[in-house]
This record gives C-alpha cells, structure tokens and sequence, in this order.
C-alpha cells in the first residue's frame, strides 16, 4: 500500500496542466478621452474618489448606505457569489484522494436438512477502508480549479458592478426627486402669483380698465399653473417609491437634504488615463474573468486527450468471531493501479476542444467590446458634462430676460401701455423657462453621475 501511495504522489508531482496559460488579451485603449476637459492631470481620475466623497448630501449618503446593505439586488449578487465559492470547494475535491469506511455485521442460521446438511448458524462482521484518486498527472482539475477560481472572481466583479450601478441609480433617482420638489415650489409660488394678478385684473374689469378678455386669458395663467401641481404631486410620490425599492423598502417617503441646486457640481473633473478602466471598471474586469475561465477550459478538455491514472485501496478487517478483529488472519487490504486511454469517441473529444476554443475566442471579444463600450460611455459622459454645463448657464440667462419682460409687461399694462396678451405671453414664458432651468440643472448633475459610474467609480467601500 505504501509503495502504491509514494508512486501516485510522484506521478502528481511530476504531472504537467495542458493547454494555453492565461494571458491578458490585448486591448486597444487610446492615450486620452474624446471631449476630455482641457488641462488635467493625467494622474488623476474622478472614478478613484469614494463615492460619499462625491456626493456630499447627507441625506443622499445616507441612502445610500441604507442600499447597500437593503437592496435585493446587491443581496443577491452576494449570494450568487457565495454559490461561486461552493462551487469551487466542489471543483476542488476533484484534485484529492476520497476516502469512505463501512461496516457492517451478518447473521444466519439454516435448519437441519439431513444428517450430511445439519443445522448451522453464521455470525460475521467487518469494517473497511476504501480510497480512491484519480491522480492530475495532466492537469485536468488543476484546470477545472483555475476555472471555477475565474468564474469566481467574474462573479465578484460582476457584485460590484451591481453596486457600481444601484449607487448610480439612487444617485439619479434623488437628483429626480430633489427636481421635481423644485419644479412643484415654482408651480406653487407661480400661482400664488397669478391668483394675485386675477384679482387685480377683476378689480381693473370693474372700473373699466380691463376687458372680460383679459380677466379669462388671466384665469387661463391660473388654471395653467394650478393643473402642473397634481401632476407634479403624482410624479413626486411614484418617485419616493422607486426610491423605497432602490433601498430595500416597501413604498414611503424619503428624507430631503440639500436643494438641487446645493448639490456640489465641480467646473472640471479629471478623467484620468483610459487603460485605467481595465483595472477599474467593474464589467471590464468581470468579462476578463470570463477570459480566464474559458482559457482554463481548454485545458480541460485537452486533458480529457490523454490516459486517466487512479490508484485505489481497500483495507479492514472481516471475521465470523467478535474478538478476533483486531488478529493477524482477520485484516484484509487490497490495492490497484489503473491506466485508461480514450481510443473511439466518435469524434466527441475533438468537438469538445473546438467548442473550447470557440467559447474562448468569444469570451475574448466580448471583453474587447466591454473595452470599447466602456471608453464611449466615459467619451459621451464627458461631452454630456460640458455640454449640460453650458446649457445651464445660457438657460439661467433666459429665465433672467424671461422675468425682466414679465415683469415690464405687467407693469406697461397696469399702466395702460400694453395689452394683457403680452402679459399672458411673457408670464407663460417665464413659467417654462423656469421650469427648464430645473431640468437644466438636473441634467448637469446626472452627467456627473454617469461620468462617474462610467469612469469606473462607486463600488469602491
């Protein structure tokens, strides 16, 4: 037995892995950004920042923290993970010896026959020790192991990917909610100030200064104003409750922080250098532990090529008498060497190792296209960026023209100098251009959310 265990500890030792070790697929990733803002240092990079660093709302990092550690998502990303590492317990047990030990007792008594058959009685019992292993003289669970090792490792990127996203998506759905509760306090204030000017309007009606006319295109300013507060109200519940589903919640209210308008936005954000993304993007990482895992496969199913080796033994003890077990002629053992080798297959292993192949080769373009995906989201997050910031501020400057010619226009018609369809004109205007002034600013802070997912940040605790 001993001579059998140092032989399958040599073979093991000196066995080799088939097929190809793993090596990092090449991935075209240029020197810089398209629309990176000008002047940055090339060093640094948004996407290394902690995520409460920049989102600096109490409330929103609050929120935040209450997903992560609520979310179903994230909670089930984790499982999946914890699946990944039985599986690869599972997998490997294959490289080891598997041992098992029975016992078990026997008793029988037969009647007399004749005199040449008389009655007997037998009383046995044995206990044994079996082993087996199926010895990686080729690598073939050395292989299976670095498979299952990856498919591990893309699972655990693939959790952080997860969270990566849902702190995007409370980041958005917050930015949302704080909007609309902007958009609701400018309805609100707009038809205060609109009810104030029917009044007026009906009290000039009565001393001849005004026309049945004005006093409904002046009723048509209210009902315009009062009509977007329900709606608004309704899209401000729904999105307390997307938000109650982000953190794990049933459907409720939600903390207001800072005003939208609070929400840090800084002029210039540094993008950093475009091969980080390899080692920071969450996807980019978990498609390269697909590489990994398909490259391993290979070797598996090259291995299945060659003989399959085993060593097995069995060792106890068996007697008709309780107290001779542990006697010289009670031990029992045997021990065996096998050799298998694949002849006819009918061309099974051959297709094994082509689909492989081609699970690789796949496996590698995909990870090539997450590359590539993942330098335009970042190119269209930073030109989204500037542009959104630009368009903020052209759009403050029109709710100021918008207001200066409201305002003018009420004052000619108190007046006498105009008539009430300029106010209704300019009133109207001013409302939208408020209106989106809130959208503007809203979209500016989502471009840095997506700039920041898009860079690779948010998974980082």
């Amino acid at each position: 037995m001993k001579k059998f265990l140092l032989l399958a500890i040599a073979v093991s030792l000196s066995g080799c892995a088939v097929g190809p070790n793993y090596k990092r697929p090449a991935a075209n990733t240029p020197t810089d950004y398209r629309g990176e803002m000008p002047a940055q240092p090339a060093t640094a990079s948004l996407g290394n920042e902690k995520w409460w660093d920049v989102y600096q709302d109490p409330v929103l990092t609050q929120l935040i923290h209450t997903a992560l550690q609520q979310n179903y998502d994230v909670r089930i990303a984790a499982t999946r993970e914890l699946e990944a590492q039985a599986q690869l317990g599972i997998v490997r047990a294959n490289q080891f010896p598997s041992a098992s030990v029975g016992a078990g007792v026997f008793s029988q008594q037969n009647a007399k026959v004749s005199s040449v058959f008389p009655a007997y009685e037998v009383n046995a019992g044995q206990i044994n020790l079996s082993a087996i292993w199926n010895l990686d003289f080729w690598g073939k669970y050395r292989r299976q192991t670095e498979a299952a090792r990856a498919e591990l490792l893309a699972t655990g990127w693939g959790r952080q990917a997860v969270i990566s996203s849902l702190v995007a998506n409370v980041a958005t759905a917050y930015f949302q909610l704080r909007a609309l509760d902007a958009e609701l306090e400018i309805a609100k204030r707009t038809l205060g100030s609109r009810q104030q000017s029917l009044q007026l309007t009906r009290v000039l009606l009565t001393h001849g200064s005004a026309s049945d006319l004005d006093v409904s295109q002046s009723e048509q300013l209210v009902y315009t104003a009062s009509e977007t507060i329900p709606d608004l109200e309704r899209q401000i519940q729904q999105q307390e409750n997307l938000l109650s589903i982000l953190l794990g919640q049933n459907p409720g209210s939600i903390p207001r922080g800072r005003a939208l308008t609070e929400q840090p936005v800084p002029e210039s954000v540094p993008a950093g250098l475009p091969s980080e993304l390899l080692e920071r993007r969450p996807d980019v990482r978990e498609a390269e532990a697909n590489v990994m895992a398909s490259n391993a496969q290979i070797g598996v199913a090259k291995a299945a090529f060659f003989p399959s080796l085993s060593l097995t033994g069995t060792g106890g003890l068996e007697s008709n008498v309780l107290h001779n077990f542990l006697q010289q002629p009670s031990q029992t053992w045997s021990a065996g060497f096998n050799i298998t080798q694949p002849i006819f297959e009918g061309g099974a292993l051959r297709s094994q190792l082509r689909l492989a192949r081609a699970q690789w080769q796949e496996s590698v373009l995909s990870y090539e296209q997450t590359v590539q995906d993942a330098l335009q989201h970042v190119s269209n997050a930073l030109v989204a960026y500037q542009k959104d910031r630009a368009f903020r501020e052209q759009q403050e400057l029109l709710v100021q023209a918008a207001e200066r010619s409201d305002r003018l226009s009420l004052i000619l018609y108190r007046n006498g100098g105009g008539s009430y369809l300029q106010v209704l004109t300019n009133d109207t205007n001013y409302f939208s251009a408020e209106l989106n002034l809130v959208d503007a600013q809203l979209n500016e802070r989502l471009a840095l959310v997506q700039l920041y997912q898009s860079l690779g940040g948010g998974w980082q605790q």
